[in-house]
């Protein structure tokens, strides 16, 4: 089982150039990226289903960027890295990477790495995953029972991404939500504002993932079951 949709990051450029080509000849659609930066300002950073990470990058680092991923997506993440030692494989796992792969390192089995995590990854939801927003409190119950308490713009956006019932939320209909005019950038702007303010409120409640992500072009989505209690 392969992913769909892949970012390799990696500044070596004859590797990755290779390693996409590859990839490409296998089925999976590949982005490269030779700067963490350069993935963390696309707006599609984490829409990807699998993410191929070397360690020694400009930007953020790839122990910190393995860990901003976590944050946002559950997808498959593996390390290929010449940095050798346990300290290293420690590090990497705890900040959340599947697997470790030391350069070099042949195609072929960075192909089987990524089948093998994929096949961990990909999992139907559950009950286990229900999300709850019990709107006479003005909290989200994560699944864990943690209770994390809204603002009066986090209800009215949790409430229009319970009506979406998993599916993608246009930014104008969000907008439309919080009782503000579509086209003007100010108002942009305040929905980004407002959406980061309610992840990071979440993130500090709970070390579960945040469910609510960018859909490139489109708006947001809650990924996860959300139900009004």
């Amino acid at each position: 089982m392969q992913p769909k949709t892949l970012a390799l990051v990696d500044d070596d450029l004859d590797y990755a150039e290779y390693l996409t080509q590859d990839l490409r000849e296998r089925g999976i659609a590949v982005r490269r990226f030779d700067d963490s930066n350069a993935l963390l300002a696309d707006p599609e950073a984490f829409d990807f289903e699998f993410y191929l990470i070397d360690l020694m990058l400009p930007g953020v680092q790839g122990t910190e960027l393995i860990k901003i991923l976590r944050r946002r997506t559950e997808a498959g993440i593996v390390v290929v890295s010449g940095r050798l030692g346990p300290e290293v494989f420690g590090e990497v796992i705890t900040a959340g990477a599947d697997m470790y792969l030391v350069k070099p390192v042949q195609f072929e089995q960075v192909a089987l790495a990524i089948g093998a995590v994929q096949r961990r990854v990909v999992r139907p939801g559950s009950a286990d995953s229900l999300w709850k927003f019990d709107a006479a409190a003005g909290e989200l119950i994560a699944p864990d029972g943690i209770r994390i308490q809204l603002s009066d713009a986090d209800q009215l956006l949790i409430e229009c991404f319970v009506k979406a019932d998993g599916q993608p939320v246009t930014r104008e209909a969000l907008l439309a939500c919080l009782g503000r005019e579509a086209g003007a950038s100010e108002a942009d702007d305040g929905l980004s504002a407002t959406i980061y303010r309610l992840r990071r409120r979440i993130e500090r409640a709970t070390p579960m993932l945040v469910p609510l992500q960018s859909k490139s072009r489109v708006g947001y989505v809650f990924k996860a079951p959300l139900q009004r209690v």
